[in-house]
Protein backbone atom coordinates (compact mmCIF):
# COMPACT_ATOMS: atom_id res chain seq x y z
CA UNK A 1 0.00 0.00 0.00
CA UNK A 2 1.28 3.24 -0.72
CA UNK A 3 1.77 5.59 2.38
CA UNK A 4 0.38 8.97 2.47
CA UNK A 5 3.36 11.40 3.58
CA UNK A 6 6.74 13.55 1.54
CA UNK A 7 7.89 12.67 -1.79
CA UNK A 8 11.57 11.12 -1.12
CA UNK A 9 14.38 14.05 -1.18
CA UNK A 10 11.92 16.47 0.49
CA UNK A 11 13.42 18.37 3.55
CA UNK A 12 11.85 17.74 6.54
CA UNK A 13 12.96 21.06 8.02
CA UNK A 14 11.21 22.49 5.39
CA UNK A 15 7.71 20.98 6.49
CA UNK A 16 8.01 22.43 10.13
CA UNK A 17 7.24 25.99 11.30
CA UNK A 18 9.76 26.13 14.25
CA UNK A 19 12.52 23.65 14.23
CA UNK A 20 13.65 25.13 17.89
CA UNK A 21 14.28 22.42 20.39
CA UNK A 22 13.51 19.55 18.21
CA UNK A 23 15.82 16.65 17.66
CA UNK A 24 18.01 17.36 14.69
CA UNK A 25 16.90 14.95 11.38
CA UNK A 26 19.44 12.47 10.85
CA UNK A 27 22.29 13.21 7.72
CA UNK A 28 19.93 11.86 5.77
CA UNK A 29 17.07 14.13 6.73
CA UNK A 30 15.12 11.82 8.34
CA UNK A 31 13.83 10.46 11.98
CA UNK A 32 15.11 7.28 13.55
CA UNK A 33 12.07 5.00 14.38
CA UNK A 34 12.53 5.44 18.07
CA UNK A 35 11.89 9.27 17.75
CA UNK A 36 9.27 9.15 15.11
CA UNK A 37 7.33 6.60 17.60
CA UNK A 38 7.71 8.81 20.33
CA UNK A 39 6.59 12.11 18.49
CA UNK A 40 3.42 10.32 16.65
CA UNK A 41 2.45 9.39 20.59
CA UNK A 42 2.58 5.28 19.68
CA UNK A 43 4.94 2.58 20.47
CA UNK A 44 7.87 1.58 18.48
CA UNK A 45 5.75 -2.19 18.27
CA UNK A 46 2.98 -0.36 16.51
CA UNK A 47 5.49 1.76 13.95
CA UNK A 48 7.07 -1.39 12.79
CA UNK A 49 4.07 -3.41 12.39
CA UNK A 50 2.59 -0.35 10.62
CA UNK A 51 5.45 -0.28 8.44
CA UNK A 52 5.92 -4.04 7.85
CA UNK A 53 2.74 -3.80 6.68
CA UNK A 54 2.33 -0.60 4.40
CA UNK A 55 0.14 1.20 6.32
CA UNK A 56 2.85 4.11 7.35
CA UNK A 57 6.14 3.34 5.58
CA UNK A 58 9.02 5.80 6.15
CA UNK A 59 9.77 7.98 3.20
CA UNK A 60 13.37 8.46 4.03
CA UNK A 61 14.67 5.13 4.32
CA UNK A 62 12.96 1.96 4.66
CA UNK A 63 14.49 -1.00 6.16
CA UNK A 64 16.87 -3.01 3.51
CA UNK A 65 16.87 -6.43 5.94
CA UNK A 66 17.95 -7.48 9.45
CA UNK A 67 19.68 -4.54 11.46
CA UNK A 68 19.34 -1.25 8.58
CA UNK A 69 17.09 1.50 10.32
CA UNK A 70 14.30 3.41 9.51
CA UNK A 71 14.16 7.07 8.25
CA UNK A 72 10.90 8.75 8.95
CA UNK A 73 10.11 12.01 7.72
CA UNK A 74 8.19 15.06 9.31
CA UNK A 75 5.42 14.14 7.08
CA UNK A 76 5.70 10.14 8.13
CA UNK A 77 5.38 11.22 11.77
CA UNK A 78 2.16 13.77 11.21
CA UNK A 79 0.58 10.35 9.26
CA UNK A 80 1.52 8.33 12.01
CA UNK A 81 -0.13 11.07 14.71
CA UNK A 82 -3.01 10.53 12.50
CA UNK A 83 -3.46 7.25 12.47
CA UNK A 84 -3.19 7.26 15.84
CA UNK A 85 -6.07 9.99 16.44
CA UNK A 86 -8.13 8.19 14.33
CA UNK A 87 -7.48 4.65 16.83
CA UNK A 88 -8.62 7.11 19.82
CA UNK A 89 -11.56 8.10 18.31
CA UNK A 90 -12.58 4.01 18.45
CA UNK A 91 -11.82 3.48 14.68
CA UNK A 92 -10.18 0.48 14.23
CA UNK A 93 -6.66 -0.26 12.08
CA UNK A 94 -8.74 -2.06 9.46
CA UNK A 95 -11.01 0.61 8.57
CA UNK A 96 -8.04 3.10 9.00
CA UNK A 97 -6.70 1.07 6.26
CA UNK A 98 -9.64 1.26 4.07
CA UNK A 99 -10.08 5.42 4.29
CA UNK A 100 -5.88 5.32 3.36
CA UNK A 101 -6.54 3.21 0.56
CA UNK A 102 -9.99 5.56 -0.09
CA UNK A 103 -7.52 8.57 0.35
CA UNK A 104 -5.17 7.78 -2.40
CA UNK A 105 -7.93 6.33 -4.90
CA UNK A 106 -9.36 9.92 -4.76
CA UNK A 107 -5.77 10.88 -5.61
CA UNK A 108 -5.11 12.74 -2.14
CA UNK A 109 -1.41 12.37 -1.51
CA UNK A 110 -0.81 15.57 1.05
CA UNK A 111 -2.85 15.06 4.47
CA UNK A 112 -1.74 18.35 5.63
CA UNK A 113 -4.02 19.73 3.05
CA UNK A 114 -6.71 17.71 4.11
CA UNK A 115 -9.53 17.63 6.53
CA UNK A 116 -10.03 14.31 8.20
CA UNK A 117 -13.35 14.16 10.82
CA UNK A 118 -14.50 11.17 12.92
CA UNK A 119 -17.30 10.25 14.82
CA UNK A 120 -16.11 6.81 15.96
CA UNK A 121 -17.64 4.52 13.43
CA UNK A 122 -16.31 5.81 10.03
CA UNK A 123 -13.40 8.44 8.76
CA UNK A 124 -14.64 11.64 6.70
CA UNK A 125 -12.67 13.17 4.44
CA UNK A 126 -13.92 17.45 3.94
CA UNK A 127 -13.43 18.38 0.27
CA UNK A 128 -15.05 21.97 0.78
CA UNK A 129 -17.85 23.66 3.00
CA UNK A 130 -20.70 21.22 1.68
CA UNK A 131 -19.33 18.20 0.56
CA UNK A 132 -18.03 15.02 3.39
CA UNK A 133 -16.41 11.89 1.73
CA UNK A 134 -17.02 8.55 3.79
CA UNK A 135 -14.01 7.30 3.48
CA UNK A 136 -14.60 3.90 4.98
CA UNK A 137 -17.86 3.49 3.18
CA UNK A 138 -15.83 3.01 -0.05
CA UNK A 139 -15.93 6.83 -1.12
CA UNK A 140 -19.85 7.29 -0.47
CA UNK A 141 -20.42 11.01 -0.75
CA UNK A 142 -22.19 12.59 2.27
CA UNK A 143 -22.93 16.00 2.49
CA UNK A 144 -23.44 18.24 4.72
CA UNK A 145 -25.73 21.31 5.27
CA UNK A 146 -23.77 24.42 6.60
CA UNK A 147 -26.76 25.99 8.87
CA UNK A 148 -25.42 29.05 9.21
CA UNK A 149 -25.34 29.92 5.60
CA UNK A 150 -28.74 28.40 5.02
CA UNK A 151 -30.19 30.51 7.79
CA UNK A 152 -28.48 33.47 5.56
CA UNK A 153 -30.23 32.20 2.39
CA UNK A 154 -33.84 31.92 3.61
CA UNK A 155 -33.23 35.65 5.19
CA UNK A 156 -32.49 37.01 2.04
CA UNK A 157 -35.56 34.90 0.03
CA UNK A 158 -37.76 35.93 2.82
CA UNK A 159 -36.46 39.93 2.15
CA UNK A 160 -36.73 39.97 -1.33
CA UNK A 161 -40.11 37.99 -1.11
CA UNK A 162 -41.34 40.79 1.27
CA UNK A 163 -40.54 43.40 -1.73
CA UNK A 164 -42.01 41.99 -4.30
CA UNK A 165 -45.07 41.43 -2.21
CA UNK A 166 -45.01 44.73 -1.36
CA UNK A 167 -44.43 45.72 -5.33
CA UNK A 168 -47.14 43.21 -6.52
CA UNK A 169 -49.78 44.50 -3.60
CA UNK A 170 -48.86 48.54 -4.87
CA UNK A 171 -49.32 46.98 -8.40
CA UNK A 172 -53.06 45.45 -8.11
CA UNK A 173 -53.85 48.96 -5.38
CA UNK A 174 -52.81 50.60 -8.66
CA UNK A 175 -54.99 48.84 -11.12
CA UNK A 176 -57.88 48.62 -8.40
CA UNK A 177 -57.46 52.69 -8.56
CA UNK A 178 -58.01 52.50 -12.12
CA UNK A 179 -61.43 50.07 -12.63
CA UNK A 180 -62.63 52.59 -10.19
CA UNK A 181 -61.84 55.20 -12.35
CA UNK A 182 -63.11 53.80 -14.92
CA UNK A 183 -66.72 52.74 -13.60
CA UNK A 184 -66.61 55.95 -12.39
CA UNK A 185 -66.56 57.68 -15.65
Amino acid sequence: MEQLSQAPGDSAELNMLFADGLPKPDADGGYKGAIAARAAGITYRQLDYWARTGLVEPTVRGAKGSGSQRLYGFRDILVLKLVKRLLDTGISLQQIRTAVEQLHEAGVHDLAQTTLMSDGASVYLCTSNDEVIDLVSRGQGVFGIAVGKVLREVEVTLVDMDEHRAEAESAVDELAVRRRARKIS
